[in-house]
């Protein structure tokens, strides 16, 4: 455990490349990364990406979809969602944040309710009762009264509702634009400097 370590956890929802290229892009920054990844996300990460991820052993380079060198494997940590002895199921396991990315919506009504189920739920309570980051990018539209009642419940309790939405008045040219600007959004959360994406103000 050091003071670069994050949680990022992936769930059921349509976008798992954002996901993805978070994971990628911390680990570029020097981040140690803790991966979690539940059974529904693996489905749409076969759905999406048209990648079978298997939990043991588990590949970086298969998840990443190209070849990563072995300091950045070294950094990345993966964690089956039903293994509560994992550090991060606990609050004496010092993080600088956890991003849930995405986010579905049975999760968000789980974390909501204080329902820890897996891992990414335990985690996810661990950070909000520790009173660290915890980041969560919701992946649906459009929302009921109850999906928006569960996020202000958690903003109030401390999480941050950061949705996929991403902007486009520095004129992406590509989806991967449109990603790298989420990206940068979280990155910008967790303290963790990046440049995959230009600034409003930036000089195009």
């Amino acid at each position: 455990m050091s003071a670069s370590d994050i949680v990022v956890a992936m769930t059921g929802a349509s976008g798992v490349r954002y996901g993805q290229r978070l994971v990628e892009v911390l680990l570029q920054a020097g981040q140690t990364v803790h991966l979690v990844i539940s059974p529904a996300a693996h489905q749409v990460f076969r759905e999406e990406l048209g990648v079978s991820l298997a939990n043991d052993p588990f590949g970086a380079d298969q998840f990443l979809g190209k070849k990563v060198d072995t300091e950045m494997q070294s950094r990345l940590n993966y964690h089956h969602h039903q293994d509560f002895l994992a550090g991060i199921a606990s609050g004496s396991f010092r993080t600088l944040g956890m991003v849930i990315c995405p986010c579905s919506m049975g999760t968000l009504g789980c974390l909501a309710n204080g329902m820890a189920t897996n891992l990414i739920h335990r985690a996810a309570d661990v950070h909000l009762k520790e009173r660290r980051k915890l980041i969560i990018v919701p992946r649906e539209t459009p929302l009921s009264s109850i999906q928006l009642g569960n996020m202000k419940r958690l903003v109030d309790s401390g999480a941050i509702m950061l949705p996929a939405m991403p902007g486009f008045y520095f004129r992406p040219e590509s989806i991967d634009d449109l990603i790298d600007f989420i990206v940068t959004r979280i990155c910008d959360h967790l303290d963790v400097e990046v440049s995959t994406s230009r600034r409003w103000g930036d000089e195009a």
